[in-house]
């Protein structure tokens, strides 16, 4: 929950506003004395938005500070609302990230100290990914430009990290270690620990396991092998076991989830020490072992059954499996060109990213959100399959790329031919844009009212005959129809030969929108109909749409009606 916290008429304001604002979140007004209001959200909320000064709100707050990994993060906007500043719990409290949508939702400035956020560099904190050791140090080497020593054993999908992180430092430099094994730093090398979610833990279990028995054992095989349990990623155990309270209380414990295999597929899984217990009890030769290995990984901690002081049989076996890290690949659409269309999470994943691939023209336009040290893959035109390729070549080998294109990335764009090349082995994210349908609707009026259809008049990698039976089909179904890629110097007969086809079915009064370069500087846009359109003044940057037979121009602009029996 959000609490918002005011003391002037204008703070009111100010936090009703804030409030409509970020509908999508849980937020709270408190309305109390300023002092109570702040002890009362502190302890009640994850976040607060203090519309008071800082000073003050450093005052109120001071007392109750413990811990920045646990304190509410919280962000100060000043009585003219011009600022949105991140006071405390800029990473572990979200504060950096609340004071820019409270900016964004007051037409504010947000105002982020923090080192790293301030000169975009990742925060070690802010990876997903638990940070131990001396982090402060090792996040002061990177900002200072020193070196600074990558101890990996593996490639992870990380953000960028700066050019002076490198796994060629020399010794005693500030060493940055991502690893799920226990690390012993080096005296006098401050050292900084990423801990990726790679160990699986499998569990078997008695009914009426106790919490503590599971937890002993988990911890004692751990440790003996030499993992952090801060690199667990989950429990994992058969379907019978998924209600058994001892493990989910040892999975809450654990700050992971109990996850449930069904016994079938445990017993197809080879292991190398079975057991007729375990068949004869729930159907499985093995629970832990199979448990560990069902999520793809290696065995690196064979069964082992826990001790019981009293000398008791076991209760509860473990096994741990360590499941190699995936490559990541976000396919994101940037939108038709302003800034502000770009949504907030396709600027998330261009910093999430340690790669991006795309056409240069696109890469430009984003290139200032990109983090120092980024790698940047971009050609020119014709080369979508090239660039799909190489996505997913750089996403199979470990790391975060993120694959670019215009409007939404799976409309006419990226998302197709990278997923065509992509296996099972990486993960991928789509990220959607506005698309140049839509953006160019939004100049025209409302011309998507009703049903509509998006058709592309290249022939390029599509026959003109499928082209033109799928327009006469949106014609005699009478859709509104939004041409892209209507008309180019090499290809100028495609768009006349489709406004004709079209009336066959509508009059030569139909509404034609017309929209260039939509949210670019040469931008304009015009409605018109199928009688007096002016082909020569489109290009491959324009969208055509034209409407259906109850399209309307009302006060120069292209309307569908909703068609709904009530409009009538």
């Amino acid at each position: 929950m959000i609490g918002l916290i005011a003391a002037t008429a204008a703070g009111r304001r100010g936090a009703a506003r804030l409030a409509a604002a970020l509908a999508d979140a849980d937020t709270r007004v408190y309305d109390m004395p300023v002092a109570e209001a702040v002890r009362t959200a502190f302890a009640e909320c994850e976040q607060l938005v203090c519309f008071l000064a800082t000073g003050a709100t450093v005052r109120l707050l001071a007392p109750l500070l413990a811990d920045k990994r646990t304190d509410p993060g919280v962000v100060c906007v000043d009585e003219a609302q011009r600022f949105a500043v991140a006071l405390v719990g800029g990473h572990e409290g979200g504060a950096n990230a609340l004071a820019g949508r409270v900016a964004d939702a007051l037409g504010a400035q947000a105002v982020v100290t923090t080192a790293t956020d301030a000169v975009s560099l990742p925060g070690l904190d802010t990876l997903g990914l638990a940070a131990e050791g001396d982090v402060a140090a090792v996040s002061r080497a990177m900002l200072d430009g020193g070196p600074v020593r990558l101890v990996a054993e593996t490639r992870y999908p990380l953000p960028a990290l700066p050019g002076n992180v490198v796994a060629d430092a020399a010794e005693g430099s500030p060493q940055l270690v991502i690893s799920d094994r226990t690390v012993d730093p080096e005296p006098g090398v401050p050292t900084a620990v990423l801990r990726p979610r790679t160990l699986v833990v499998g569990v078997g279990a008695s009914r009426g396991v106790p919490a503590d028995e599971v937890l002993t054992l988990v911890r004692e095989a751990l440790a003996d092998a030499g993992l952090s349990p801060a690199a667990v990623s989950h429990l994992a155990t058969v379907d019978a076991k998924a209600d058994e309270a001892g493990l989910l209380a040892a999975a809450r414990e654990l700050g992971v989830e109990l996850r449930a295999h069904r016994a079938a597929e445990l017993a197809a899984i080879a292991v190398p020490n079975p057991s007729d217990a375990p068949l004869a009890a729930v159907g499985t030769p093995s629970v832990a072992e199979a448990a560990a290995l069902a999520s793809g990984g290696e065995l690196v901690v064979p069964k082992r059954k826990s001790v019981r002081a009293d000398g008791a049989a076991a209760m509860a076996t473990v096994a741990v499996a360590r499941v190699a890290p995936r490559g990541r690949l976000a396919v994101v659409g940037l939108g038709p060109g302003a800034r502000d269309l770009l949504t907030e999470r396709a600027k998330r994943e261009l910093r999430r990213a340690s790669v991006i691939v795309g056409l240069d023209q696109y890469v430009d336009q984003i290139r200032d959100l990109l983090r120092p040290g980024v790698r940047i893959e971009a050609t020119g035109l014709g080369a979508e399959e090239e660039r799909a390729r190489s996505a997913v070549r750089l996403a199979e080998q470990g790391l975060a790329v993120a694959l670019i294109g215009s409007g939404d990335a799976g409309v006419y764009a990226m998302a197709s031919p990278a997923l065509a090349e992509a296996g099972a082995d990486i993960d991928v994210v789509g990220v959607p844009g506005v698309t140049a349908a839509l953006a160019a609707a939004a100049l025209l009026g409302a011309p998507l009212g009703h049903d509509h259809v998006s058709i592309s008049l290249s022939d390029l990698h599509t026959p003109w005959e499928v082209i033109e039976r799928r327009i006469r089909a949106a014609a005699e179904s009478d859709l509104v129809v939004t041409f892209y890629n209507p008309r180019s110097r090499g290809r100028d007969w495609q768009l006349p030969k489709a406004l004709e086809l079209l009336r066959a079915h509508r009059d030569g009064t139909t509404p034609v929108g017309v929209a260039h370069s939509v949210s670019r500087p040469d931008e304009w846009h015009a409605v018109t109909t199928l009688d007096e359109l002016d082909v020569a003044t489109v290009d491959m940057t324009t969208v055509v749409t034209v409407g259906n037979t109850a399209s309307r121009t009302v006060a120069g602009r292209m309307v569908t009606p909703r068609g709904y029996r009530w409009q009538v």
